[in-house]
């Protein structure tokens, strides 16, 4: 019987991401969260003599999320690129897991064609002691599991 030991759950500070934009490879050391999601796309399905819905998956789609310190000019760089030039920047982005104290391993997913929904230009919070911080929401195009966690 399988069972959960603590120490195998992963550590969320533990791992790295990067991004690489215009073929440089950005450390995205200033991320606090990254999220990515995929949403299957479904078709009902209704028949005759069935009075439950059935479900077909017609496709999927990417989102994500990332917190960051607001402290670096890469994505607002890329908006003021499309806003001055026309070019929408797509960029690909490696996320890994890999919290030493787990038998999970270390898990590297890709994310290709990632393109920023938005980000802030600017903001003043004198309002608060903590570091200023931003959301930066974004789509992306596919998907790969290079490394995937052990199977513990």
């Amino acid at each position: 019987m399988a069972k959960l030991h603590s120490q195998d759950t992963i550590n969320g500070k533990e791992g790295k991401a990067y991004a690489k934009i215009n073929g440089n490879n950005e450390e995205l050391f200033f991320a606090k969260t990254i999220e990515a999601t995929i949403e299957k796309s479904k078709s009902e399905i209704k028949s005759i003599g069935k009075r439950m819905t059935g479900h077909k998956t017609t496709g999927i789609s990417g989102t994500g999320s990332m917190t960051i310190y607001y402290m670096t000019p890469l994505f607002r760089s890329l908006l003021k690129e499309y806003k001055d030039n026309g070019r929408d920047v797509y960029f690909n982005m490696m996320v890994e897991n890999e919290d030493p104290a787990s038998a999970a391993g270390k898990q590297v997913v890709n994310l290709f064609g990632v393109n920023l929904d938005s980000t802030i230009l600017t903001k003043l919070d004198g309002d608060s002691d903590d570091p200023l911080d931003e959301e930066a929401d974004f789509t992306f195009e596919d998907f790969d599991i290079a490394t995937p966690f052990n199977k513990i």
